[in-house]
């Protein structure tokens, strides 16, 4: 099939469609129930994110469910750091740990383990060989500042903290963790690539709590040197950029960065985006998860904001941010009939 068959595939090339093509982020979890029953057969989260099999069937769930114009792979972006040396587990009702966290450790004392990320090929491999012929395989990483402020921490946190001061209080060696960061990740995503996803998403959900001049350094940076090198080996392959809590600091992201598409979170203002990007900029998003948990009259306003905010440009119907697990099965399905005019 022609790629430009594939709506979604299509969109990030610059083509607008009569109606956006649709995905939703963290499409493939927790509200599912079928994928909950797999869960339970598998064990923990990480060991289903590392098991080919089990990964791609919760891949491909939400494809069979609802028909959604791309797929997302199930995997984490804490691969990454797990590839970098960094041990990896969840704690039950916590979140990931990563030891030993960075703040107390330097990154030539961990050993790299490339080979962890070979399941993850071998799950791209097995659900590009399933999908339907015109839904767009997405594959993704987490952007370095991001996936920094799990590696130094050791967890997640609300205020990133631990990575802030360390990037203010020695930025040689912070510098050192995100220069590593980038060259897995190019490596993996062009792994990714290799074996079938069409497009990538760089995700930064930490973004928002940077200053300008550290947004510029943390954010822009490494994420522009990603895309470039990215686009030296495969430079036909769409790469959106997510920089979620970036607000009026998009426009330079997109200038800088040189993605194909930009994500925006629901605090985005879409008419404000569609004035500020550059003309004719593919962009994603940016329904609040919670508006879909909600539903009814609340629900269909917000869709059709969004519908209409972007008159000319190529635009791509999602979240603005991951969907939540008490999100209800129906509201899901009344978003895709009113976006597809159904």
């Amino acid at each position: 099939m022609k790629a430009s068959s594939k709506n979604l595939l299509a969109t990030l090339r610059g083509a607008r469609q009569e109606r956006p093509a649709l995905w939703l982020m963290r499409q493939a979890g927790r509200y599912l129930p079928e994928y909950r029953a797999l869960r339970e057969t598998k064990g923990g989260f990480l060991e289903l994110c590392y098991d080919p099999e089990a990964a791609a069937e919760v891949t491909l769930q939400p494809i069979r469910r609802f028909g959604f114009d791309g797929s997302i792979l199930f995997s984490d972006i804490l691969v990454v750091p797990h590839a970098l040396g960094q041990h990896l587990w969840f704690e039950a009702g916590e979140g990931p740990r990563l030891a030993p966290p960075l703040v107390d450790a330097t990154l030539a004392s961990l050993e790299a383990a490339p080979e962890r990320l070979d399941p993850i090929y071998a799950t791209v491999a097995r659900v590009a060989s399933a999908l339907p012929p015109e839904t767009t395989f997405l594959g993704f990483a987490g952007s370095p500042w991001t996936v920094a402020t799990y590696m130094v921490a050791g967890q997640g946190s609300k205020d990133q903290a631990a990575a802030r001061r360390m990037a203010f209080g020695d930025p040689e060696g912070f510098q050192t963790i995100i220069d590593a960061i980038v060259d897995v990740t190019v490596n993996y995503l062009a792994g990714q690539i290799e074996h079938g996803v069409e497009a990538v998403q760089l995700f930064d959900s930490w973004a928002g709590s940077l200053s300008p001049a550290q947004f510029e350094r943390w954010v822009i940076a490494p994420n522009a040197e990603i895309v470039r090198r990215l686009k030296a080996i495969h430079p036909d392959t769409p790469v959106i950029g997510f920089p979620k809590g970036a607000g009026g600091k998009l426009r330079a992201y997109a200038d800088e960065t040189r993605v194909d598409a930009i994500g925006l979170d629901e605090t985005v203002d879409p008419v404000w985006a569609d004035a500020a990007l550059p003309p004719h900029l593919p962009v994603q998003g940016n329904l609040d998860p919670l508006a879909l948990v909600a539903g009814g009259e609340a629900l269909d306003a917000a869709i059709d904001r969004i519908l209409v905010a972007f008159p000319a440009r190529p635009h791509i119907f999602n979240l603005g941010h991951g969907i939540v697990p008490d999100t209800p099965i129906a509201h899901v399905e009344h978003l895709i009939r009113r976006v597809r005019g159904g």
